[in-house]
């Protein structure tokens, strides 16, 4: 696959071949569920937590005498039937990660990128470099090149003024090459790699 490489003017700056085996494959909506499904159950917190039995504050004493009443033998407010009583088998903090094999995950981030590629909204971009760190000098050039909610990524490491000049613009997100995931190529109307990024995770996936 050939796709012209774009400066950050949007002047063109020659073209580039990209790997089928990341690029030209026909994406496969199963796979990319099940990777962004374990990424985003990696990332959930679990802190999720109840009182129970155990745990509530509350009066231990048993509550009246076990026969003669007439009704059903208690021996602790702390049941779950009782108002202020502990929940019964309620929510603990846990870990909601599941496996994944490594090989599988591989698969899904060239599906991704293949899917990108194929809706056209993959852009090769020459440097994602800046002399100075102007917000504004990003923010324009972005409006001029059609990008609203854009993930860039960059080679083993990004630039720093680039960086700055991004991080605090709505709908630009920059990552480094081994940043690149999933979750955040699909979640983004435009994916742009640079040129380092593209040798970057053409050696990563390979």
């Amino acid at each position: 696959m050939k796709l012209d490489v774009i400066k950050l003017d949007g002047k063109k700056a020659g073209s580039i071949d990209l790997d089928d085996a990341l690029f030209g494959l026909e994406p496969r909506a199963d796979i990319l569920h099940r990777v962004v499904r374990w990424q985003r159950a990696k990332a959930q917190a679990g802190t999720h937590s109840v009182l129970g039995k155990s745990d509530v504050s509350y009066s231990t004493k048993k509550i009246y005498r076990q026969k003669g009443t007439g009704g059903a033998r208690h021996g602790s407010r702390k049941a779950p039937i009782f108002r202020h009583g502990g929940v019964y088998k309620g929510p603990t903090p846990r870990s909601h990660a599941h496996d994944l094999p490594k090989k599988f995950r591989a698969l899904g981030l060239r599906h991704a990128l293949s899917a990108k590629a194929k809706a056209g909204e993959l852009v090769i971009l020459d440097a994602a470099t800046m002399a100075e760190a102007k917000t504004s000098a990003l923010v324009k050039a972005a409006k001029e090149l059609g990008w609203k909610r854009v993930l860039i990524i960059d080679g083993a490491s990004v630039d720093e003024n680039f960086a700055k000049a991004a991080r605090n613009v709505e709908g630009i997100d920059v990552l480094p090459s081994i940043g690149a995931n999933v979750y955040d190529i699909l979640r983004r109307d435009h994916l742009v790699i640079t040129k380092a990024g593209v040798e970057a995770l053409e050696a990563r996936l390979k």
